[in-house]
């Protein structure tokens, strides 16, 4: 089993000067440089771009729906390393409320972890393919309070790797810790992000 080497990319305007950060999580097999290339579908010219690295392309070796312990010490390791991406943007003066977290399928389910976690209040959350992590969801680890933070959750049904069962499940606990959650499922979507997607994760971005 692995943990992961503090890697983060960056693009775009210097924190000190844009004052807001999207945090992109890439999927499984992927790179911080693909899910960059984002910044060509979103409205994101005012921000500084983020992208942490998995050591390997992957967070975590199995399942986001597979018991925690059996993807350890990965989890922890990644979880860690976007904690750090956020605690720096926090160091050069972006306000939480000004950090906005987008994350895709193995990506999205980490970043949703992580949120739960340390729920604030975040500019938004996108989360495009995913859900909270393990074979049930553990309500004691996940602390704080959102006050409101907006959320996109989409799926498409089916899905190869996230049942709608565990976005719902996802949905309910966010909207328990104050998130405002918009809930997209896609019937037949193939597992990509759809344009329609990338147009509410911008109406999100611009307000």
């Amino acid at each position: 089993m692995y943990t992961h080497e503090k890697d983060i990319r960056a693009y775009g305007k210097p924190l000190q000067e844009s004052g807001k950060a999207l945090l992109l999580v890439h999927g499984r097999g992927a790179t911080a440089e693909s899910i960059l290339m984002l910044r060509q579908e979103l409205e994101v010219e005012d921000f500084s771009l983020v992208a942490p690295q998995a050591t390997n392309h992957s967070w975590y070796p199995y399942s986001f729906m597979a018991p925690v312990s059996q993807n350890q010490p990965a989890l922890d390791s990644a979880l860690d390393l976007l904690h750090t991406a956020v605690e720096h943007c926090k160091a050069e003066g972006i306000k939480s409320e000004n950090i906005y977290l987008l994350g895709f399928s193995q990506g999205a389910c980490l970043t949703a972890e992580y949120a739960a976690r340390h729920a604030q209040r975040f500019g938004g959350l996108l989360l495009f393919t995913g859900g909270l992590i393990g074979s049930v969801i553990d309500t004691e680890k996940y602390q704080g309070d959102f006050a409101g933070t907006p959320v996109l959750i989409t799926t498409g049904d089916p899905d190869p790797h996230v049942p709608v069962s565990r976005v719902d499940e996802t949905v309910q606990l966010l909207e328990e810790k104050g998130a405002i959650v918009t809930r997209k499922i896609y019937k037949g979507r193939p597992h990509t992000i759809l344009q329609e997607e990338l147009e509410l994760a911008n109406q999100m971005l611009r307000s």
